[in-house]
């Protein structure tokens, strides 16, 4: 039983399908590690027991007539305190949330749970989601699996910690700036960060609507695949004969690669080896447009979250993280003629990227230029905070900026990750290489 805490989401799924695991003791099993776990509180915000056990029971008896709605039917999994689960608070993290119920779940959430995914409960994650780092000092901040010292990324801190830390077979996130990518990466998971608007938001607390989107932190690119089928009731792609032969890859070379410290440098020199190896062609590449996009970062970002969240903010603005507090209010002050230019501008640079990149099946990157930072180090000393967040953040942007798909894979050193950009909506396609990737870097 103890193999079920490590095992891949797909691997219990087909377990339970074979009659070898049961979906009731496999959950009991996940409830009893969280409530024995040393980190549990800093993980989960809360541990939803009762609704746990109840869809188990339905899971166990679907599979006994032969009835199961999936391959993860019966498979625990935890979701983002950002997602609206019924009756259970949803807090995204902030004390500006505290006490807030949703009578409804999110339509993610629904459509996961109609195909028989068990709810383990709700992660902890950056304040309102607006930090790549993980650390939140207004709730909790999650331990990083290779180094408790040290924040786990974010937002989806939790999400990763809980899947990372064996508390869930899967975890569910968001991701408007890295903030699956990150996390996953740092705790040497895969995470998939969605296309813009392919994955409903409805029900859940949004940061920047136009960036926002919804995805998983998993074990395998085979369970994010199947994750991604089961939030927007879809069908998994088809992985079967993925091969890296004959794929070709643009290694990009500005911006990606700026400030790039030594352990992520080497990690992701191995990691294209290993794919070069398997057949890949791999071409270095720079978009000097990119550069005009990644300056309109703080506008297009800092702008729409402040418009989003600025009447509850001011109402009550002792009761934010200071640094979260002064990110927020960075777009206070920017017009709506600059919003409006900015968005102009980056659609220049998008058609300027989609013409750059269109010979190949992916960009290639590191995931993160740096190693998880130390969570002490970040509460005590600003300046090192504003920039570990920034760099944090700073790759992972790029796939938002440009609108992609992207997936991040662990390379096997830990804490690094590589990161795949694929073109907007190619999540299918963008899987099948990241398999093939995936048994290249093992």
């Amino acid at each position: 039983m103890q193999d079920w805490l490590t095992m891949t989401a797909c691997d219990l799924g087909r377990g339970i399908g074979m009659g070898q695991i049961d979906p009731v003791e496999l959950t009991e099993t996940y409830l009893t590690a969280i409530d024995a776990h040393p980190y549990r509180d800093r993980i989960y915000a809360r541990v939803t027991h009762d609704r746990a056990r109840a869809e188990a029971k339905a899971a166990q008896d679907r599979a006994a007539l032969g009835l199961r709605r999936s391959l993860l039917d019966g498979v625990p999994i935890s979701w983002k305190d950002l997602f609206d689960t019924a009756g259970t608070g949803t807090e995204a993290g902030s004390a500006l949330l505290k006490g807030r119920v949703p009578q409804a779940d999110a339509v993610v959430v629904r459509n996961a749970t109609a195909m028989g995914t068990v709810c383990l409960g709700k992660t902890h994650m950056s304040e309102l989601a607006f930090s790549g780092l993980g650390l939140n000092p207004i709730t909790d901040t999650p331990p990083c699996i290779d180094d408790v010292d040290a924040v786990p990324g974010g937002s989806s801190s939790g999400a990763a910690a809980s899947v990372a830390w064996g508390l869930a077979a899967c975890g569910i996130g968001s991701d408007t700036g890295g903030s699956v990518r990150i996390p996953s990466a740092w705790n040497n998971l895969v995470g998939l960060k969605t296309t813009a608007g392919r994955v409903s938001l409805e029900g859940t607390v949004p940061l920047c609507l136009r960036f926002d989107t919804v995805g998983p932190l998993a074990r395998s690119v085979e369970d994010a695949a199947h994750m991604l089928a089961l939030l927007e009731g879809g069908t998994p792609a088809d992985l079967r004969g993925a091969s890296l032969k004959g794929r070709r890859f643009a290694d990009l070379q500005n911006i990606a690669k700026d400030n790039l410290r030594d352990t992520p440098r080497v990690a992701y020199d191995s990691a294209l080896e290993r794919l070069r190896d398997a057949g890949a062609e791999i071409v270095p590449l720079e978009v000097p447009e990119l550069a005009d996009a990644m300056a309109l970062s703080g506008v297009l970002y800092t702008t729409e979250a402040y418009g989003l969240w600025r009447d509850v903010i001011e109402a009550n603005p002792d009761a934010m993280y200071p640094e979260i507090l002064e990110r927020f209010r960075t777009g206070k002050n920017v017009s709506g003629a600059d919003y409006i230019a900015a968005w102009s501008k980056l659609k220049a640079s998008r058609a300027a990227w989609d013409a750059a990149t269109s010979g190949f099946d992916a960009v290639l990157a590191p995931t993160a230029p740096i190693l998880p930072p130390n969570l002490d180090r970040l509460l005590t000393d600003h300046d090192y905070y504003v920039t570990e967040n920034l760099l944090a953040l700073r790759n992972t942007r790029i796939g938002n900026l440009m609108g992609l798909a992207a997936l991040t894979l662990p390379t096997g050193t830990p804490g690094c990750g590589v990161m795949m950009m694929g073109y907007p909506g190619s999540e299918e396609a963008l899987l099948r290489i990241g398999s093939a990737a995936e048994a290249a870097l093992a």
